[in-house]
């Protein structure tokens, strides 16, 4: 049986998840970012057992198709974004559409009727976060950070950077203390 999570948005969440189900006697087949797969058929007093230990943690169980499908683009993104790798054969409109088994259109129809805002506003907005990030920890050059992101330039990187967050990713260095946000919450 699938259950799908919402605020699962993370590898920490993914490994929050895991421990609190598998304290409930419960067994895990696979398990990733909005998604979790358990070996046995489950009931409804086992996903009111799984819902009331994850709610106070800040997750909760979606029930209903289209919830379900907008956290699985959400999820499809976010790990889009965090695979870091340039050179993709594909990209993500198609990914998502081959993945989802759904049209793009209506993928991209429903998102944006939910959520209020595009799945390419979604995706830029987790990509700059994703920038953010790379650029506190400082381990790689602006460059380097436009090469794995995927930006044709530097210089789109950085205007891209400019107008998500008022800042150029220089001056965001130098402040970069409480300027993220957590996954969830973009």
């Amino acid at each position: 049986m699938t259950v799908y999570i919402k605020n699962m948005v993370c590898n920490r969440c993914i490994m929050v998840v895991r421990q609190e189900i598998e304290k409930l006697g419960l067994h895990i087949q696979a398990i990733k970012l909005g998604e979790v797969v358990l070996t046995e058929a489950s009931g409804q007093v086992q996903l009111d057992r799984i819902a009331d230990v994850l709610e106070p943690l800040g997750f909760e169980l979606i029930d209903d198709k289209k919830s379900q499908l907008i956290a699985q683009i959400k999820a499809i993104v976010i790990q889009w974004v965090r695979d870091q790798n340039s050179e993709r054969n594909s990209n993500l409109s198609d990914f998502l559409a081959e993945e989802l088994q759904h049209d793009y259109n209506y993928l991209s129809n429903l998102f944006s009727e939910v959520e209020g805002v595009t799945i390419e506003k979604y995706h830029i907005a987790q990509k700059i976060e994703r920038v953010k990030e790379l650029l506190v920890y400082d381990e790689l050059s602006l460059s380097e950070i436009a090469y794995q992101l995927g930006y044709s330039s530097v210089a789109y990187l950085s205007n891209q950077f400019k107008k998500v967050t008022g800042l150029t990713p220089s001056h965001f260095k130098q402040i970069k203390e409480d300027k993220r946000k957590p996954l969830d919450e973009i």
